[in-house]
């Protein structure tokens, strides 16, 4: 009889913990990504959605651009996980891409700018704990981290445009390279 008490209170605390966390993310997550939303919105509104498209387009065609500087400075701006958003000014083709570059930074870049995605910060700090224990300085760690992460966030990027033309011609479809320009 025990038994089925503490299953059924299993139960009910598995629900309870969702509950209680969905409130937690409704007072604290939810807000900042509302509210980077609500200025990246307003950024693209006093620039122009066509120059924004045209800029896309421009760094579309350059993958120094497309896998490393904008994923960067979209996940040191907007942090995770509004930096994805940014892909919708890329085309077609490169926004599988463009999206495994950013979703990897947000990961390599927390020991400098643990802005970008607090709630990956335990990783590298568990990370630090045993550099640290060594007597080895953290810092050149989250350097070291960030410039390792730079580079295979940029590989990443490329090999899934490989990925991406694998599946175009076995699916028989193509996407588009130019950005879709609205207005």
């Amino acid at each position: 009889m025990d038994f089925i008490v503490k299953l059924a209170e299993g139960f009910i605390n598995l629900f309870q913990t969702g509950a209680d966390t969905f409130i937690d993310w409704m007072t604290t997550i939810v807000p900042l990504v509302l509210m980077l939303l609500i200025a990246m919105n307003t950024l693209i509104q006093l620039i122009g959605e066509k120059r924004i498209n045209i800029i896309a387009q421009k760094s579309s065609k350059n993958p120094l651009l497309r896998y490393l500087v904008l994923p960067f400075l979209g996940s040191f701006m907007l942090a995770n996980p509004m930096v994805h958003s940014l892909g919708r000014f890329m085309p077609e083709k490169y926004k599988p891409s463009y999206f495994a570059s950013a979703a990897q930074f947000a990961h390599t870049s927390n020991g400098l700018f643990p802005h970008i995605n607090p709630a990956e910060l335990f990783i590298f700090l568990g990370i630090a704990n045993g550099v640290q224990q060594l007597g080895l300085p953290m810092t050149d760690l989250a350097v070291r981290y960030l410039l390792v992460g730079l580079v295979m966030n940029f590989i990443g990027g490329w090999v899934t445009d490989f990925t991406t033309s694998y599946v175009e011609k076995q699916q028989k479809v193509k996407l588009s390279t130019k950005v879709k320009l609205e207005g």
